[in-house]
């Protein structure tokens, strides 16, 4: 869109969100300064993404929805696909030599009036800088994006204003990359043997500051081979075809618009081990703007097909459209995406967090799929591999604002129900049991072997997923969906609880043995509370889902809903962590799981009183912890207190959420700790929305509907919020905190 369209489209939409490019929020920025410290950000629609880089014109790793690696020995990884942003560029030779724009450093000497600006509200990367080379100026502008509305395309524009005339050269390349070496027995070694593996290539398991994505020495990415490739001098495309390392198969495409009135002197086509590429040299005249476009389009098995003659067809049809129709488009479809906001009204950081958490969620989620959303999204950050944040951490937060996308997320556990079936019958156990990581294309279990204990025993993932089918079910009262999809996980889920719980017939009461606690740190636990209180509260679902689908329940659920053990502790009048026969002593990371009662998602029914007793008895270990602290600890920490009535201590958890110490900058990439680089860390973006959309509001899903379950409250520097654009059961409304003349907070609902 052009800057005179953007402004006609804002006179003519005054009142809507349509002006929000505008909005400093939605704007971050990278300058000289930023680069000594420079996260890469990531460009996505959901289905592809790449990462971000200084020029602009790099060969960024990419990757695409659930493809995945499976290299014999390892656990399944993301398969970088090849890099396909680069451009390269050179003024000629000179007396000392011939450079490429990719190769020199980035520093002062050959870069000037530097700025690289992601905008958030319509989804671009824009570079601009000074390229020095020599005696030699060129003004370059480079623009990217992922499209949102064509989900297979991508593009980048490449602008030149030299300063002389004479020739340039450019390239315009596919990258393919090298396997990642050394490439550990994930699936087979244990940990003491991992840490020597890690320590005899001379890495370390610590980030070395400044962190980047490509340091963390387990967290590297899968294989991709090119089988065949190709390109046409004539047509100025390229063309391959690839294949994940024991995966599924990918294709790729490239087509090239040149300047309009400019041919090319020489175009030759370049291809080696690690390159495709279309080679070029274009006369150019000083003060003269050269603007050159590639268009990408890319598919894999399931999602359109490793068919590189029809992404070759869509890569020339964009180009025919072109770049200006192909932006407006990809824009409109990240503005009504926006529609759907959190409107901080006293807080600009916090507003700018809020935005950029919800960027990388719809970067990262595709609509209405069967593909879930990796820890840390479309990278190969823990390997892409699904955990409960999916569930409990992501869904919720998308739920109300994107229902398309977190429908995504349950489907997918109702597509790899039959190999979670299988698990649960392998331990001779009913129902389904699915793992602790599970694989995003087959749901298959990739647990690495040094965690092997949380595959078996962190099992409260099952309740997690049962829980996120029924709120599904409840926010869309999409029976018809219910039926289909989510009632067989929610009993097939019922019956792994059922036979998984053991009557203690001493106490009269069901206990569930042999667990890893929510904090990992203990791993082998009797009556995990979370876990017991998650699985009453699934088998309580299977019930009522059993109502909604004229189905019989199995009154074994009901008896073992009702005895399953909560440890308490009558003496103080609070809940324990766990089993009252296990001393609470480790210094750990988590310190507490008893915050994780209040996540709306499970939110175990209990009075004021107990609940402030709870925090109390909860907060003290976490204060003491000598432990780096867990950016997904804010979120159980923040929404306790906030049930407690405890305003002050959950904004005091909420401001931690939008510390600086676990965003990296220049484009808020949330990691999950202050010190690794374990980064585009989506279960704390889900969190942090969470805390915003639950938490502050006191809103609950329940059969009722959205329900007022608890007080709404501010923090104390905010004026108000609008949630807006919340769809439940076919129903649009925007939901407003208001902070009175008083201090008194109020919720009030406006129907769309």
């Amino acid at each position: 869109m052009t800057r005179r369209r953007m402004l006609l489209a804002c006179l003519a939409l005054m009142a809507s969100s349509v002006c929000a490019a505008t909005d400093s929020s939605f704007l971050l920025t990278a300058t000289m300064q930023d680069l000594g410290t420079y996260f890469p950000g990531q460009l996505g629609n959901g289905y592809i993404s790449t990462m971000t880089a200084p020029r602009g014109t790099e060969g960024n790793l990419a990757y695409m929805i659930a493809f995945m690696d499976y290299a014999k020995g390892d656990v399944s990884r993301p398969a970088a696909i090849p890099g396909w942003t680069g451009i390269d560029y050179s003024t000629g030779a000179s007396h000392a030599g011939q450079f490429w724009l990719n190769q020199v450093d980035v520093d002062a000497h050959h870069f000037k009036d530097y700025a690289q600006t992601l905008d958030m509200y319509n989804g671009v990367l824009t570079t601009q800088y000074n390229y020095i080379d020599g005696h030699k100026t060129t003004v370059i502008k480079v623009e990217t994006f992922v499209s949102q509305a064509s989900p297979h395309l991508a593009a980048t524009q490449f602008s030149i204003t030299p300063d002389f005339d004479g020739e340039v050269q450019l390239s315009f390349q596919l990258d393919q990359w090298a396997p990642h070496q050394p490439r550990f027995a994930l699936a087979k070694i244990d940990g003491p043997q991992m840490q020597e593996a890690v320590f005899a290539n001379n890495m370390t398991l610590r980030p070395i500051p400044p962190a980047t994505p490509d340091r963390a020495p387990l967290w590297y990415h899968g294989d991709t081979h090119v089988l065949t490739a190709d390109g046409d001098t004539s047509a100025l495309t390229l063309w391959l075809r690839g294949k994940a390392e024991q995966g599924a198969g990918m294709a790729q495409a490239v087509a090239i618009a040149l300047p309009n009135d400019v041919q090319a002197s020489h175009v030759e086509r370049y291809r080696s081990d690690y390159r495709l590429a279309l080679n070029l040299r274009v006369e150019v005249r000083k003060g003269r703007t050269y603007t050159f476009t590639k268009y990408v389009a890319m598919s894999r098995d399931g999602w359109g097909g490793a068919n590189a003659k029809q992404n070759l067809a869509q890569a020339t049809a964009a180009r025919d459209k072109g770049f200006d129709a192909l932006l407006a488009e990809h824009e409109n479809a990240w503005h009504n995406l926006w529609q759907s906001d959190i409107v901080i009204n006293g807080d600009p950081k916090a507003q700018r967090m809020v935005h950029s958490d919800l960027y990388y969620l719809l970067s990262n989620v595709a609509p209405d799929t069967a593909w879930p959303i990796g820890a840390c999204g479309m990278t190969p950050g823990y390997t892409g591999h699904i955990f409960w944040d999916s569930d409990s951490w992501v869904f919720p937060a998308l739920l109300l604002l994107h229902s398309d996308r977190a429908k995504s997320l349950v489907m997918f556990r109702a597509r790899t129900l039959d190999e979670a079936k299988q698990r649960a019958h392998e331990r001779n156990l009913r129902g389904a049991m699915y793992p602790w990581e599970a694989d995003p294309d087959n749901g298959s279990s990739q647990t690495p072997h040094f965690a092997w204990v949380l595959d078996e025993r962190e099992i409260h993932v099952n309740a997690d997923i049962a829980i996120a089918q029924w709120q599904y079910f409840l926010a869309t009262h999409d029976r018809d969906w219910l039926v289909q999809h989510g009632w067989p996980v929610i009993r097939a889920v019922a019956d792994f609880w059922a036979s998984r719980a053991t009557y203690n017939p001493i106490k009269q009461r069901y206990d569930i043995l042999h667990v890893t606690s929510v904090d990992e740190d203990y791993n082998d636990v009797p009556n995990d509370t979370f876990t017991n209180a998650a699985a009453r509260k699934a088998l309580e679902i299977a019930t009522d889902a059993a109502a909604v689908v004229d189905d019989k329940p199995d009154p074994h659920w009901a008896e073992v809903a009702k005895g399953l053990y909560l440890p308490f502790s009558k003496q103080e009048g609070h809940y324990l962590d766990f089993d009252e026969t296990v001393p609470h002593d480790i210094d750990s990371w988590g310190g507490s799981a008893l915050p994780h009662l209040s996540l709306p998602s499970v939110d175990l029914s209990m009075s004021q009183d107990l609940r402030k007793r709870n925090y109390d008895y909860a907060i003290a270990p976490i204060k003491q912890s000598h432990r780096e602290a867990n950016s997904m600890g804010y979120l159980p920490l923040s929404i306790t207190a906030a049930t407690a009535g405890y305003v002050k201590d959950a904004d005091k958890w909420f401001q931690s959420y939008i510390s600086a110490d676990v965003l990296k900058p220049p484009f808020n990439v949330r990691t999950e700790t202050a010190s690794n680089n374990t980064g585009y860390f989506m279960t704390s973006s889900g969190g942090l929305l969470q805390n915003i959309l639950y938490g502050f509001t006191g809103l609950r899903i329940e059969d009722q509907g959205l329900v007022q379950a608890y007080p709404p409250m501010l923090p104390a520097h905010w004026k108000s919020v609008t949630i807006k654009h919340v769809t439940f059961r076919g129903t649009s409304m925007d939901i407003t905190l208001q902070r009175d003349a008083h201090g008194n907070v109020t919720l009030t609902r406006h129907t769309l």
